[in-house]
């Protein structure tokens, strides 16, 4: 499984990129959009880095491949409340195009992984 070292991941980075980018949109929002729509979309994009570590700190294939299922699944909610703000008018075009070419990479990163770690694990 590694030494832990879960920050070194490319995909993690970018899941990073992805939850501080998003933050720093949503701070310059006023309160109510902050309080409803703001909240979930920072809560999302922080779980797929969240369960990325997660799952690197399980020790097991299984478990880090679960994680990592549960992170794909955190970044199509994250795409979900961004469609939504940005239906809200709360997201410029300019920033949601921004977003996507993170989202994009980051996508099939967390599907690599997956298969990765798959493979390791049919090979131990």
């Amino acid at each position: 499984m590694g030494n832990g070292r879960f920050q070194e991941l490319r995909v993690y980075q970018l899941s990073e990129k992805l939850a501080d980018n998003i933050w720093k949109i949503v701070n310059e929002w006023e309160s109510l959009p902050q309080n409803t729509i703001g909240k979930q979309i920072i809560r999302s994009a922080d779980s797929i880095g969240a369960n990325i570590a997660e799952g690197v700190g399980r020790g097991s294939y299984a478990e880090n491949r679960r994680f990592i299922r549960i992170a794909r699944g955190s970044l199509y909610e994250t795409q979900h409340w961004l469609r939504r703000a940005y239906n809200r008018n709360l997201l410029t075009d300019e920033q949601v195009n921004k977003l996507k070419v993170t989202i994009d990479d980051l996508a099939p990163q967390l599907n690599a992984y997956l298969k990765s770690i798959g493979r390791l694990s049919n090979n131990q």
